[in-house]
């Protein structure tokens, strides 16, 4: 019986400490070069996959100067302000950046698989057996490494990356409609803006015709008649702007809700620039789907499903074939009077042989999901086609629109001016000028929609094409002019 020692256990665990040491560094170069260097907390340097935070990649290089916060109240926000701070505040954005995050880290425990593993084990016990007793104690190091698994690992680093692209891709996504939602109330809030002023405008001109009424009702040329329809016209437009009013405060709090700040937030906007019908879009709709197909988010996120479902297939596959493992290391036991103390390295092959047929429906189970990956990619691309012939329309239709409704005002203007004349010279009469003023004030109102409805339309087909970005929002920027509601 060999004698029992009076070293503890820590003097034996030094040479395990030693033997594993030496163990690591006979490891190959398996384990990446810099992986020393790096942080801590991200050996794999996975946060470099992560996608730019949606509002700084808007904001460009000038983003540190525009914090996630709103301009002071004396400022106004332009388009490329008001984009910004949606996308900055957005819970949308927030959420989707986070599961791209999270879909990183799955890339790193991927990548994780392919390194050994390192365990340690120390225990002490005490055992009675009759009147004799006797301390136990022993000690640990186990390497693990799986050497071969005919690719599982592989498959699975590869879906892992394919997911992580489909989420950045849905990030992608989720900010242009972020930024078209954005978009669609800076643009609606500026309608009814132009819309106050229109209705200030028909206001006036009720005033002036009643003003008319009286001078000729006054010196007897005027009845009655003609005075107390000009009042009703007068009363009709200040409700008219009364209500616009109304409607401009409504849609001042839509925008503020949009940009992630209360509904009661002062804004000042910029004035809207005039829209001037471009042939940014005019490359045939057909270009314009294959364009769509090639860069719209939705696509590539579908794209990269696909193939992570496809890497899914290879994966079930490798999992029921056999593995190569590696293990060694030191071991110490001191049983009371005895004590012993070695080393270990060995190598195992797993080879499953009978598994209740696991693996046949695992890979059916991924060949189904590759199916139905498919055929979203499929839904997807026609999908995408039909948005772009939509908004095209709308976007041709709008041209148009914005061209013939300057030609409708023009007359408009000129209409009432000529019945109004001929009401102040005696040889009109009220009705005339009533129409004429009415028919003004629609003019001016389709003006201010068309105008709107050509802004809106434009982004909704740059979305639609996968090209809406802050180049968009650069070229229709205006000079800074502060609106107080």
């Amino acid at each position: 019986m060999a004698p029992t020692t009076s070293r503890s256990l820590p003097d034996r665990a030094a040479p395990l400490l030693i033997a594993s040491a030496a163990l690591f560094a006979a490891l190959p170069a398996a384990l990446p070069a810099d992986l020393a260097a790096r942080d801590a907390s991200d050996p794999f340097a996975t946060s470099a996959l992560v996608p730019p935070r949606p509002a700084l990649a808007l904001a460009g290089p000038d983003s540190a100067q525009r914090p996630c916060q709103a301009l002071p109240a004396d400022v106004a926000y332009g388009v490329v302000e008001v984009v910004d701070l949606a996308l900055c505040k957005n819970p949308s954005t927030r959420e989707v950046w986070s599961i791209a995050r999270v879909q990183t880290a799955q890339v790193g425990l991927a990548q994780a698989e392919f390194l050994p593993t390192l365990d340690g084990r120390v225990g002490a016990s005490r055992v009675a057996i009759d009147s004799r007793r006797a301390n136990q104690r022993s000690a640990a190091l186990t390497l693990s490494w799986l050497l071969v698994d005919f690719g599982a690992r592989s498959a699975n680093l590869e879906a892992a990356r394919q997911l992580l692209s489909a989420a950045a891709a849905t990030l992608d996504a989720t900010v242009q409609s972020v930024f078209l939602s954005a978009l669609q109330a800076y643009y609606t809030t500026q309608a009814a803006r132009a819309a106050v002023v229109a209705a200030l405008e028909s206001e006036k001109a009720s005033h002036e015709s009643l003003s008319a009424a009286e001078v000729r009702y006054r010196v007897g040329s005027g009845t009655p008649a003609d005075r107390l329809q000009a009042q009703t016209a007068w009363s009709q437009a200040a409700l008219n702007r009364i209500r616009t009013e109304g409607l401009l405060r409504t849609s001042f709090g839509r925008l503020a809700k949009v940009m992630g700040l209360d509904a009661n937030q002062p804004l000042h906007l910029d004035e809207i620039p005039a829209a001037v019908p471009d042939a940014a879009f005019d490359r045939g709709v057909a270009a314009l789907i294959e364009q769509a197909r090639r860069q719209r988010p939705e696509m590539k996120a579908a794209e990269a499903e696909l193939k992570a479902a496809q890497a899914g297939i290879d994966y079930a596959r490798a999992a029921g074939r056999p593995t190569i493992s590696l293990s060694a290391g030191p071991q110490w036991q001191d049983l009371g009077e005895l004590s012993n103390h070695g080393n270990s390295i060995g190598l195992t092959l797993s080879v499953p042989i009978f598994s209740g047929f696991n693996t046949t429906y695992k890979v059916r189970a991924a060949e189904a999901r590759s199916d139905v990956q498919t055929a979203r990619l499929d839904n997807t691309s026609q999908q995408v086609a039909l948005d772009v012939w939509e908004t095209y329309q709308s976007l041709s239709t709008a041209s148009e629109t914005i061209r013939r409704s300057a030609d409708l005002l023009a007359s408009a203007e000129q209409s009432e001016r000529v019945a109004l004349g001929r009401y102040k010279a005696g040889v009109g009469n009220i009705l005339d000028v009533l129409n004429a003023q009415s028919a003004l004030a629609a003019a001016r109102l389709q003006r201010i929609q068309a105008m709107l409805d050509w802004y809106v339309s434009r982004a909704a087909l740059a979305r639609a094409v996968g090209v809406l970005d802050s180049s968009l929002l650069l070229s229709v920027s205006a000079p800074q002019k502060d609106y107080r509601p």
